[in-house]
């Protein structure tokens, strides 16, 4: 238990409503999770108000409450302030005891990549012998503990109390996935970041923040807010990461594929497997508190596919270097790290190819086609899942940028399904959507074969793809049961032809 008059001094209070000395033991936001003693913070959400709850909250254990407006008729003690969600990450720091100043805290933001970056630069921090954290989309490790995860960034208050759990784990670094929608909510307030990165920006989310500049503002807020002490790492070749070189205190280090102006880039970049070989350069001195690199290079070699694994582990080498990772334990682990599901994902290499792409966004198609104008294969088959419930803009820029790379890719046509039995209604593909999406294709002269259902149109891709050909599974949720459906489709097959050969040969023994 603690004094709740303690732990309120770390907020702004603008007014108290039967104020009283109490003693807590535990924050809470759900009201269904509330226990005994618990102080109870009501936030606004999209779709609720935690106001609406707090008399269910007293009737599970709170004591007291944060609220952004008096509740009439509760007895318990109110304390007004501005933003119950900013109360709520300064309360969870201060209630565990700011746990991100105990340890290396690295923040990874971007519209592509996060994932894949987040977790190549744990499994190189890892092959190091250090003892690492990672919070993101997928899951949330604490050392030897793993659990799912809910949400891209916990909530501000449930990730504090993961940081603290790896404080208790002597976790040295700790790697986070920092989305858009965490800045925005203030999620990820009072979060002490080390090595901060932008990698990329592309439109994206464009209906929750209003307008891509707003989404942009709140993106890029992690590289302006971050502190002097802190090192920021910057994509030269994205023209948004490197507006912000002179916009933040913190230390800045550039890297690029294309430019050579930065601090780090590449050179020989070899793609035609779709698996990179590159020479990582140090083309700059730089020097953190911990480390002092002078010009030099070393070979990589990529286990993962992509143009955009390059800018990935690109950012991972930085991140590495700035930590003291040794060159060797950087190279051993790229050459053996096996990436993250579906981003640009082989799942099947025999006869055929077949690549798993989660085709989110303009930038994301332009990075996956561009690598595949790298690779070397006979015809390209692309299934392409519709976005569903993002509206006629994204679909219209998404289709844009597949018809920009038709005529280098000799893209004459195009598979395409709204993955009917395979979505919800939260990602249900609207009329409009897919008539914005037919006409730039039309347009373009591009043949559109449309189902409604997922495994209509992979089996009818796979069907048409001869040897040597590439399939290209592409899409967001609505693919999300792609790689699944079109593996247990070639199993069948296999099982088949044998079973016709079996046959066969036994009729010709007969005869």
């Amino acid at each position: 238990m603690i004094e709740l008059k303690n732990i309120l001094k770390s907020i702004d209070i603008k007014k108290a409503y039967n104020d009283k000395d109490l003693n807590i033991n535990g924050i809470s936001y759900h009201s269904q999770k509330v226990e005994k003693d618990n102080l109870f913070v009501c936030i606004r959400g999209y779709k609720t108000d935690g106001h609406k709850y707090l008399a269910q909250a007293i009737e599970n254990g709170a004591v007291a409450a944060i609220v952004e407006e008096f509740q009439e008729n509760i007895n318990i003690p109110q304390y007004l302030v501005e933003n119950s969600r900013i109360a709520l990450a300064k309360l969870g720091a201060t209630f565990y005891n700011n746990p991100s100043k105990n340890m290396k805290m690295i923040g990874i933001t971007a519209t592509n990549g996060k994932t894949t970056t987040s977790f190549m630069t744990n499994s190189i921090l890892e092959n190091e012998d250090l003892k690492t954290g990672l919070i993101g989309t997928v899951l949330i490790k604490m050392d030897d503990y793993f659990t799912p995860a809910q949400l891209t960034t916990p909530e501000s208050l449930d990730l504090q109390y993961y940081l603290s759990q790896m404080v208790d784990k002597e976790v040295s670094h700790t790697t986070m996935e920092v989305s858009s929608a965490a800045l925005e909510t203030h999620r990820v307030e009072y979060v002490d970041y080390d090595i901060v990165t932008l990698n990329n920006i592309s439109r994206e989310h464009i209906d929750s923040h209003g307008s891509f500049e707003k989404y942009f503002e709140t993106k890029s807020s992690l590289i302006t807010n971050a502190k002097e002490e802190s090192t920021a790492v910057l994509n030269l070749d994205c023209p948004y990461s490197s507006s912000l070189i002179d916009k933040t205190k913190a230390q800045v280090i550039t890297f690029g594929v294309n430019s050579k102006e930065g601090h780090v880039g590449c050179k020989n970049l070899d793609l035609t497997t779709g698996r990179a070989k590159f020479t990582f350069q140090i083309l700059k001195p730089f020097k953190t508190k911990e480390v002092y690199y002078e010009p030099t290079e070393f070979k990589v070699e990529l286990s993962v596919p992509g143009l955009h694994s390059v800018y990935n582990s690109m950012v991972a080498i930085t991140i590495a270097l700035l930590s003291g990772v040794s060159i060797s334990t950087i190279q051993k682990t790229l050459s053996n790290f096996s990436g993250v599901e579906r981003r640009f994902q082989f799942i099947y290499e025999d006869d055929i190819k077949i690549i798993d792409d989660h085709f989110a966004n303009s930038g994301n198609i332009d990075v996956t086609l561009g690598t595949l104008k790298y690779m070397d294969y006979e015809k390209l088959h692309i299934v392409y899942a519709i976005r569903g419930q993002r509206g006629p803009t994204v679909n219209r820029e998404n289709a844009e940028t597949v018809v920009k790379w038709a005529d280098k890719l000799g893209l004459k046509e195009i598979t395409a399904t709204k993955s009917v039995s395979h979505v919800t209604d939260n990602d249900e593909v609207t009329d409009e959507e897919l008539k914005v999406f037919l006409d730039i294709m039309k347009e373009a002269n591009i043949k559109v074969n449309l189902y409604d259902e997922l495994p209509d149109s992979i089996y009818y891709a796979i069907s048409k793809a001869k040897e040597g050909d590439l399939i290209l599974l592409a899409g967001c949720q609505g693919m999300d049961f792609g790689a699944e459906i079109a593996l247990k489709h070639l199993a069948e097959a296999k099982s088949n032809v044998v079973a016709e050969e079996i046959i066969n040969n036994s009729q010709k023994k007969l005869n």
